[in-house]
């Protein structure tokens, strides 16, 4: 039976035509190629991106701000206080400043210096003597009422005194401008001075004191005095210092001569036991000029000379 139904199947497929056959061979084929391929390329196969529409790539600028500085405080708050910050008052001021009607400080209160310079004594030339150099205040620190002390004496006897009684203004930081009196009681009779003159601190650490006065029948006479500390060790100290007066008269009561008169000279070294306390050792030169020279040369005295000094220098 069956080879009696096999020519009727041939005669089928030569009807049909070899396409037919081949070509779902060849459609299998392809689709397990496809299906093979998916397999090696993508486990799953992805989704195409939608693209983005062109307002999302370029979004347009918000519009500033009327006043806003667009690169400033990218952190703040742009929302504004809900209510205004009121203005500053007079009232307001007198509650932060107050007026303490000054406190308590330097220059209301009244204090006091006095100071011995120079307390010493001397020897040169076969003489022996001592002198003094002695000054100080009394007020606070724009006003204040000045005082000086100086003299000499040898074998006993004062030789030259004289006293200063001044008023002095700060005019600076380290300047103090003085004004009033002074009065001479040795050598010759008393004799009385209106002084003008300027104190105080130099550059450099110079004090300076230089005073011009006014005496009877015209007299007149300058003074300069500079002197200078260096500090050797804590406590060692080095203070040169230098004189230089002129007088516009000659004197023959008290052998002085018009012009340059004297420049005095010296350097002294103190050792400070304490502050206030301090002995020191020290040598000195002098040097007499014209008619003062002259005079000294015809009363046998010496013109120039050089003498040895010891004393203390005190403060309080």
């Amino acid at each position: 039976m069956t080879f009696a139904l096999l020519p009727g199947v041939l005669a089928l497929a030569l009807a049909l035509g070899p396409a037919s056959v081949f070509g779902s061979e060849r459609g299998r084929g392809s689709s397990e190629t496809s299906a093979s391929a998916q397999g090696h390329t993508g486990h799953a196969p992805q989704q195409a991106k939608p693209k983005p529409k062109a307002d999302e790539t370029n979004p347009k600028p918000k519009p500033q701000e009327a006043g806003r500085d667009p690169h400033a405080g990218h952190g703040e708050q742009a929302d504004t206080p809900k209510e205004p910050v009121p203005p500053i008052t007079e009232a307001d001021r007198q509650v932060a400043f107050p007026d303490v009607h000054g406190h308590s400080v330097h220059d209301r209160a009244i204090h006091y210096f006095v100071l011995f310079d120079q307390l010493e004594w001397h020897s040169g030339h076969g003489r022996t003597g001592g002198n003094w150099d002695n000054k100080g205040w009394v007020g606070g620190d724009i006003n204040r009422f000045w005082f000086r002390t100086e003299g000499e004496g040898e074998g006993g006897s004062l030789d030259a005194a004289q006293a200063h009684a001044l008023y002095g203004r700060a005019i600076g930081r380290w300047w103090d401008l003085v004004v009033g009196i002074r009065q001479d009681v040795r050598p010759g009779s008393p004799q009385t001075w209106a002084a003008l003159g300027i104190q105080g601190l130099a550059p450099y650490w110079f004090e300076i004191e230089a005073t011009a006065y006014v005496g009877a029948e015209g007299r007149t006479h300058a003074r300069l005095e500079t002197e200078y500390e260096v500090l050797l060790t804590n406590r060692l100290v080095l203070q040169p210092l230098v004189e230089v007066e002129i007088y516009g008269k000659s004197d023959p009561e008290r052998e002085i001569g018009a012009g340059l008169s004297t420049i005095e000279a010296g350097a002294r070294v103190r050792y400070e036991i304490r502050r206030e306390f301090a002995p020191y050792f020290g040598l000195t030169w002098s040097r007499k000029f014209f008619g003062t020279a002259d005079f000294a040369r015809e009363s046998g005295e010496e013109v120039s000379g050089a003498r040895l000094v010891l004393g203390a220098r005190i403060w309080f």
